[in-house]
């Protein structure tokens, strides 16, 4: 049986000040349903995060999420119980499968070795979100320059939320320090059609570095990671 593509979503633990954000995680979620994709993502049951995971999980069960929060961020990130902040009290029917791990490191390396296992139609996309989701998005962009991964990076700009960045990428290249052949490696979609199209129809920059790495390596230490 071919595996199930998995796309990791990177967004905001808040909902934004304007409903379109919110939408647009619902409509993000609707088209995985639809194209038969899984989600993994920080383990949020809040804002943005919360909204793509539930949406997804009512569309497609809850074998269709998985969230990796760190320990530290549970109080945050998720509904809880304010007697008892380390409690975890998700529930695994309105939002998917969640782990529970110790840092912000072991989270991301995870999500990556789920999108690459997880192979074509997957990828990552940025919906809007702060200083994390920036970070987070930044961080597997240069992984695909470096060659550490060759999946999908696609920022979802809401609104022109992200015009700056995308101004930022050009003004990048113009300045010499993006390559002219890496400045597509993050491709920009206005809705959550162009995210599948993106996804679907991503070319990797000609312009990656050739550097081997050990990828077996990567997932073998996420997947441990996860069992513990």
């Amino acid at each position: 049986m071919a595996t199930q593509p998995v796309v990791c979503v990177f967004c905001g633990a808040s909902s934004g000040k304007s409903p379109v954000h919110l939408e647009s995680a619902r409509a993000l979620a609707r088209l995985l349903h639809e194209n038969g994709i899984k989600l993994v993502y920080g383990g949020g049951t809040v804002g943005l995060m919360g909204e793509v995971a539930r949406t997804l999980v009512s569309l497609s069960g809850p074998s269709s999420v998985h969230g990796i929060i760190p320990q530290p961020l549970v109080k945050f990130e998720q509904n809880h119980d304010p007697d008892n902040p380390n409690a975890h009290l998700i529930d695994e029917s309105v939002f998917g499968r969640t782990t529970v791990v110790k840092d912000m490191h072991t989270r991301k390396a995870m999500m990556a070795a789920e999108v690459v296992a997880g192979g074509p139609g997957g990828g990552f996309v940025a919906l809007s979100g702060g200083y994390g989701t920036l970070e987070e998005l930044m961080e597997v962009t240069t992984w695909n320059q470096l060659g550490i991964h060759s999946m999908p990076v696609v920022v979802f700009n809401v609104d022109g939320y992200w015009d700056g960045l995308m101004s930022w990428v050009r003004n990048a290249v113009s300045a010499g320090f993006i390559g002219e052949s890496n400045k597509g490696i993050m491709v920009e979609a206005k809705d959550a059609d162009g995210v599948m199209m993106c996804l679907k129809e991503y070319k990797n920059a000609e312009g990656r570095f050739g550097l081997t790495w050990d990828q077996v390596g990567v997932v073998a230490a996420a997947a441990a990671a996860a069992e513990k």
